[in-house]
């Protein structure tokens, strides 16, 4: 029995030769887990203009981006000296499914809303509540009426975005939208309440 070690190939079994490919071959890791950064910033600024929302970006929804919108709130939340990572993520998993019932309880058969696109949605409109958790941290606990007025604004321009995606994303919502509205207002009324005390 002879072992000769000349023959073996130097570079191993990772050699180029053998239809295996190389490293700058891979796709890069956000692809393969289906985070697009571009596609979040895109969609975060169509959210930040509460006048003109670009409905096309939100066609294809995704969760990565409420993840780090969830996040974000959270992360204020506890500079404020607030601890309250479960509630968030419980009322956001709850809003979530309301939407869904409310809508598609109104729209009946014709519905066409899903829940990870009601989930996309309520997850990346809450950018005005983040960004009212951001101010509040600037804001002295003495001033309420200061917190009132600046939340009841941040509530009136998530509920704007959400109930305006909800309608154009699905058939079947423009002669609801009122009562759309109204659900919305209530999910973003409980995060900003959050935020306030």
């Amino acid at each position: 029995m002879s072992f000769d070690i000349g023959s073996a190939d130097p570079a191993g079994p990772f050699n180029n030769r053998g239809g295996s490919s190389s490293f700058e071959d891979e796709e890069p890791l956000l692809d393969e887990l289906g985070i697009h950064p571009e596609q979040i910033w895109s969609k975060t600024r169509s959210i930040l203009n509460p006048f003109r929302i670009n409905q096309t970006v939100h066609r294809d929804s995704d969760l990565s981006g409420p993840i780090f919108l969830y996040l974000a709130l959270c992360l204020f939340q506890l500079l404020a000296g607030k601890i309250q990572f479960g509630v968030i993520l419980g009322w956001i998993v709850v809003s979530s499914i309301f939407l869904y019932a409310v809508f598609n309880m109104l729209a009946g058969r014709s519905g066409n809303l899903n829940l990870h696109t009601c989930t996309s949605l309520v997850g990346y409109c809450l950018l005005p509540v983040v960004v009212l958790s951001a101010a509040s941290l600037f804001v002295p606990q003495g001033a309420r009426v200061v917190r009132f007025v600046a939340a009841g604004v941040f509530v009136l321009w998530a509920t704007r975005a959400c109930s305006g995606l909800v309608v154009s994303l699905a058939d079947g919502g423009g002669e609801h939208r009122g009562l759309i509205s109204y659900a919305c207002f209530l999910i973003y009324c409980l995060f900003s309440l959050l935020v306030v005390f």
